[in-house]
C-alpha cells in the first residue's frame, strides 16, 4: 500500500512540476523587428534578468534614433516608453515562441505618429 501511495504521490509531484510556467528567463536576450504606421523603422532592445528593457527605434523616414526603455512582465506584457527626442510609448506582448508583437505612438515631433511593431528575438 506504501509503494502505490508514493507511486501516486511522484506521479502528482512530476505532473505539478510543468516546464510550461513563466519566468522572465524565456524572455531574457535581445530582440529586434520592425515597425510601421505613420511612421516606419526597425527597433531592438535588450530585456535584462530583473524584465528591464532598453533599446532604440530607428525612423527610416526621418533618420533619427529613438531610445525605449520599459519593463517586461514574467508573462511577457512589454510596457515602454520611447523618448529622446520622442514621447510616447511601445507596448505589446512577447511570447515564449520567440515572436513579439504590439503598438506604438510618438507625440513628437509633431504631428503625432502610431503604428503597429512586430519582432523576434535573436
Amino acid at each position: 500500500m506504501k509503494k502505490l501511495f508514493l507511486l501516486f504521490l511522484m506521479a502528482f509531484l512530476l505532473i505539478g512540476c510543468s516546464s510550461d510556467d513563466d519566468t522572465i528567463y524565456d524572455y531574457v536576450g535581445t530582440w529586434s523587428g520592425s515597425y510601421e504606421g505613420s511612421d516606419k523603422g526597425v527597433w531592438n532592445f535588450v530585456v535584462d534578468e530583473s524584465g528591464k528593457v532598453v533599446g532604440t527605434m530607428h525612423s527610416d523616414i526621418n533618420d533619427e534614433n529613438y531610445n525605449i526603455s520599459g519593463n517586461l512582465s514574467e508573462t511577457g506584457d512589454l510596457n515602454a516608453t520611447v523618448g529622446l527626442p520622442s514621447k510616447g510609448e511601445f507596448k505589446g506582448t512577447l511570447s515564449r515562441d520567440k515572436k513579439g508583437n504590439g503598438n506604438w505612438t510618438n507625440s513628437l515631433p509633431t504631428p503625432a505618429k502610431s503604428g503597429t511593431w512586430k519582432g523576434e528575438k535573436k
